[in-house]
């Protein structure tokens, strides 16, 4: 099988934590071809889609980090592959956020041909925190608005404290407690946050969320989902002062086995993530409640294998393999 992953330079990556290079290494351990290619070398040429793909190449029986570099040598080499998207047989997206809609644009014309993880439409509608406003019965409290003054109001009336979150951030970034009784720093805040002086069709829409003070006591839960279903999980720790369990905000992580109330969250989600066709999923809950889903780029496979002793990468491929073997009959 051909198979490409579309994501930003290898060159940075953590090779011991990066889920998308344990899966192209585990494409590799099988022998499929694996190319590889970032969101500015999608083109079009004569009418059809087409990326400057490089092909990894490399000598049987590599470690983990022996095929991160001979990956990192094929990307940085002169050669270049050019393919067409379509002769693919599956492509992973895995680019960090914010979504690049002019990706998704490019590649709709070769979607019923290719096997794309997660699904273009899947990803414009998962991509934003909004998504979670699907199941409103199992997420805390959530507000959105570029009107300082109602978010001020909400704060307000709430009474207790909210976190207040840009909606295209990623891993952390941005998110902050707030609480009226602080209210000249709340009033600066909020105009930061929605860019106030824009006019009001240009600033930022703003989520402001009941805060769950299981985040200090309990951290967060990550579970994976493959296709609606349970891959493995980690429970993840503050570190320090901070309320933010998240792993780039310096959160800890801890082997997790998912809870009763748990399940019933990915039981009553499991039916849209595989109609929008969001078949690999990162689901972040606190207290109970579902509080993000992560479908542009999940990750948390190699520290899920390393405290459970399982190779969860053997299953998404496996399913990768099966797709596509059903939709070419």
């Amino acid at each position: 099988m051909r198979i490409a992953f579309l994501r930003g330079a290898l060159g940075h990556i953590d090779p011991d934590t990066e889920t998308s290079l344990l899966l192209m290494y585990e494409c590799y351990r099988r022998g499929h071809q694996v190319f590889f290619l970032q969101p500015h070398d999608l083109y079009i040429r004569d009418n059809t889609v087409v990326g400057r793909m490089k092909e990894i190449v490399a000598e049987e029986g590599l470690a983990l980090r022996e095929y991160w570099q001979a990956a990192i040598d094929c990307v940085d080499s002169e050669q270049l592959i050019f393919e067409e998207v379509a002769e693919l047989d599956a492509l992973f997206l895995r680019k960090n956020p914010p979504l690049l809609h002019e990706v998704m644009e490019l590649l709709s014309s070769v979607e019923s041909r290719v096997l794309i993880l997660n699904s273009l439409a899947g990803q414009i509608f998962g991509n934003s925190k909004l998504y979670t406003l699907n199941f409103p019965d199992i997420i805390p409290e959530t507000h959105v608005s570029r009107d300082p003054a109602r978010l001020r109001k909400v704060i307000d009336d709430f009474g207790g404290t909210m976190v207040m979150k840009p909606l295209n951030s990623f891993g952390g970034q941005g998110v902050i407690k707030v609480n009226a009784r602080d209210p000249e720093n709340l009033n600066s805040l909020l105009n930061f946050y929605v860019r106030i002086y824009e006019p009001y069709n240009r600033r930022e829409p703003v989520m402001v969320q009941e805060y769950l003070d299981a985040v200090r006591t309990e951290g967060d839960v990550r579970i994976m989902l493959l296709n609606g279903e349970i891959l493995g999980a980690m429970r993840r720790m503050p570190h320090g002062t901070d309320f933010r369990a998240n792993i780039r905000a310096g959160g800890h992580e801890f082997a997790h086995q998912p809870t009763e109330a748990e399940r019933h969250i990915c039981d009553v989600i499991r039916p849209k993530l595989i109609r929008d066709g969001l078949y690999l999923v990162g689901i972040d809950i606190i207290g109970g409640k579902l509080v993000e889903i992560n479908c542009v780029s999940p990750g948390g496979i190699p520290r899920i294998n390393r405290f459970d002793n399982i190779h969860l990468e053997q299953k998404v491929i496996d399913f990768v393999e099966n797709q596509c073997r059903r939709r070419t009959g």
